[in-house]
């Protein structure tokens, strides 16, 4: 039996995508995106915590990503966790674990820029399936922590 390796994000971009076309003319597309989780500690203020991802989206995702994703703009990612190490410029061996995008949704309200007209609907190597609106929760409706 083969494992699962599957993530899903919806979140805000920290930066514009940095778009590169390689020389075999496919385009790779890089960018960090925030995941914020709000909740009541036991005190009974409310706290946000925001986890940044990196996300690489490959061709068609990345010429998308290029013309319609900005900073700041609320986008819904699915794909894959993966890990790899390259060297700095100091020699030092680093790791980096990325999202590689499959499918791509672009989300956004009425006046929110470019992905404010119902936003296109990103191609997928997956075409299988389109995401729903993420569900909003209610402040009320968040509790202190499980623990």
């Amino acid at each position: 039996m083969s494992g699962v390796n599957k993530v899903i994000l919806v979140g805000n971009l920290g930066k514009d995508p940095e778009v590169r076309h390689l020389d075999n003319g496919r385009a790779v597309a890089n960018f960090s995106l925030a995941t914020s989780e709000v909740y009541k500690n036991r005190e009974g203020e409310r706290v946000t915590n925001t986890e940044w991802h990196n996300v690489v989206l490959w061709t068609p995702l990345a010429e998308v990503a290029e013309r319609f994703l900005k900073k700041g703009g609320q986008v819904y990612i699915e794909g894959k966790l993966t890990n790899r190490s390259y060297d700095d410029k100091d020699g030092n061996k680093r790791y980096i674990t990325e999202v590689v995008g499959r499918e791509m949704t672009l989300l956004g309200r009425a006046g929110d820029g470019p992905q404010s007209d119902g936003g296109p609907s990103a191609p997928s190597s997956d075409s299988t399936s389109t995401p729903a609106a993420p569900v909003e929760t209610n402040e009320t409706d968040i509790d202190d922590l499980p623990f």
